[in-house]
């Protein structure tokens, strides 16, 4: 099975990721992640990689706050969605686009960065492991791992819930829908990873812990979105609430030596 490229649905994934509530608190948790992480960095201008960063949602914001950024992705249209955004900026972005898959990023050219950035793209990964692997020779001793992936446990939670069994007996196997992720990942995977990274793992969240649960046909009137983002990030890093993430994301170091 081959990694998944986004060119025929750029449009959609950009309508339905980052233009919804969902990519409300996806943004609301991971931008609390990181600005609580990087001061681990210093205090300067980082150079920053968005692996599989799609149109750059967060290059940008990150550029935004002074640093520079590479961004990566496989797909055309979403590159060239990002540069169209990148021109529209009131203010100069340092945002250098490559079109590459991952595995292709030549880490002699490009050098080693501070942060490296790659949210959503592991659970689209024929080979996540190995691929995560050689991306991070381009990561500096010391430097920081912002990695959120698509929860293997919560989705089938989710289908348990749901009354979807046979889906969850079939292996996830008996239907499949076109952004429904073909290789999801469990926690306990990515923390072994980790370990033999010798990474340390300094954040942990989960990303929608109550969203995908809510019973949207009786929702209580002191329901908002204002109201449910605030208790996503609340909740987020709850031990009983973290595993229920449809995403988790994590934040961990590399060793200096």
């Amino acid at each position: 099975m081959q990694d998944k490229n986004f060119d025929s649905l750029a449009g959609k994934f950009a309508k339905n990721i980052y233009g919804t509530l969902k990519g409300d608190i996806r943004s609301a948790v991971l931008w609390r992640d990181l600005q609580e992480q990087l001061p681990r960095l210093g205090q300067g201008k980082l150079r920053i990689l968005d692996a599989g960063g799609g149109f750059g949602f967060f290059s940008q914001r990150l550029a935004a706050h002074g640093h520079s950024v590479v961004l990566c992705d496989i797909s055309a249209e979403m590159l060239a969605e990002a540069r169209r955004q990148i021109a529209l900026s009131p203010e100069p972005l340092d945002i250098e686009c490559i079109h590459a898959p991952i595995q292709e990023l030549d880490a002699d050219a490009l050098g080693q960065f501070d942060l490296i950035l790659c949210h959503a793209v592991v659970e689209w990964l024929a080979d996540a492991k190995g691929t995560m692997t050689g991306l991070l020779q381009m990561l500096r001793p010391g430097g920081l791992f912002s990695l959120m992936f698509y929860n293997k446990d919560a989705m089938c939670f989710h289908a348990l819930v749901a009354g979807n069994f046979g889906y969850v007996a079939s292996g996830f196997k008996a239907k499949r829908v076109r952004l429904s992720p073909n290789f999801p990942l469990t926690v306990n995977e990515v923390e072994s990873w980790c370990r033999e990274w010798q990474f340390e793992v300094h954040c942990r969240s989960g990303v929608r812990v109550i969203h995908d649960y809510l019973k949207k046909g009786s929702l209580s009137t002191e329901y908002s979105d204002a109201g449910l983002i605030e208790m996503e990030l609340k909740y987020s890093r709850e031990a009983a609430f973290l595993p229920l993430g449809r995403y988790v994301h994590f934040v961990c170091q590399k060793p200096t030596a």
